[in-house]
């Protein structure tokens, strides 16, 4: 009887996650069908599929420039990001004290924060340090946003990390630089891979800081997306999000199979260790 009663509770607690889910994914399955739409306003398709706002991302300038700008500005702050946030995560770790736990605390504020108050702050600072509107300005605040998902990521990866692989390595020699590089780094990789992840995927969707500090000059796809919204909903913005879905399950996919493949060098490499 328990266990029915058990089972009984588990259907329905199974039920309402199903429930959440597909709630979640339903936005983004009707994006899809509407991508493909053969009219000039976000509709479902009225009388045939149409690759149409798919030929437009290429051939129309606004779309592909604006693309094109979002990508390399997100490949830069996210190189930074995940370079900086790696190192300070190992720092962190390694020194472990009250000043470590405090440095980490304020890597994190982009999190606790609303996001309009540090856009704000963004912007302020923009104006004094002479960025407002540049390229530079947006990568220093992506890449300060997205220095905390890097953070989490390394730090989890760090908590599972065998000190005696360190140890191992400064006893035949190795110095702290080559000991981070060919020991530590190697075996907290898909904490790495994840960080990058999360912070490219944050550099490029970001939409509430590029509205404070950008203008004309710095004109990136997020920007591009809300005046193509609030303009004449071109069914354009479909068929980027359905390219933008694609491209980052391609990218969970890629970087589960580079986790797995980090891991299990890990694993090979801890167990020469131990024996």
């Amino acid at each position: 009887m328990i266990a029915r009663l058990g089972g009984w509770r588990f259907g329905i607690v199974l039920a309402i996650a199903w429930t959440l889910l597909f709630y979640l994914v339903a936005p983004m399955l009707i994006v899809v069908p509407v991508s493909l739409t053969d009219q000039r306003y976000l509709s479902l398709p009225q009388h045939t599929l149409s690759l149409e706002h798919y030929r437009n991302i290429i051939g129309d300038n606004f779309w592909f420039s604006s693309i094109w700008k979002s990508f390399l500005v997100s490949c830069v702050s996210t190189t930074i990001a995940t370079t900086c946030g790696t190192l300070a995560a190992i720092g962190c770790w390694r020194i472990a004290s009250r000043l470590s736990e405090l440095a980490r605390a304020l890597i994190l504020l982009p999190l606790v924060v609303p996001t309009i108050v540090h856009a704000l702050g963004f912007y302020r600072t923009c104006i004094d340090l002479g960025l407002l509107d540049s390229y530079a300005g947006v990568i220093l605040a992506h890449t300060i946003t997205s220095l905390p998902y890097v953070v989490i990521s390394v730090s989890a990866s760090l908590a599972n990390f065998d000190i005696r692989l360190e140890q191992v390595a400064r006893n035949l020699g190795a110095s702290l630089g080559q000991t981070i590089r060919l020991v530590i780094v190697p075996c907290v990789l898909p904490g790495i891979l994840s960080g990058a992840l999360f912070a490219f995927v944050h550099a490029w969707d970001e939409i509430v800081v590029l509205l404070f500090i950008t203008s004309r000059r710095v004109y990136l796809l997020p920007r591009a997306i809300w005046n193509g919204i609030n303009d004449n909903v071109d069914p354009t913005i479909a068929a980027i999000a359905t390219i933008m879905i694609l491209a980052t399950l391609t990218g969970l996919l890629v970087e589960r199979a580079l986790r797995a493949r980090a891991l299990r060098r890990s694993t090979a490499a801890e167990t020469g260790a131990v024996a």
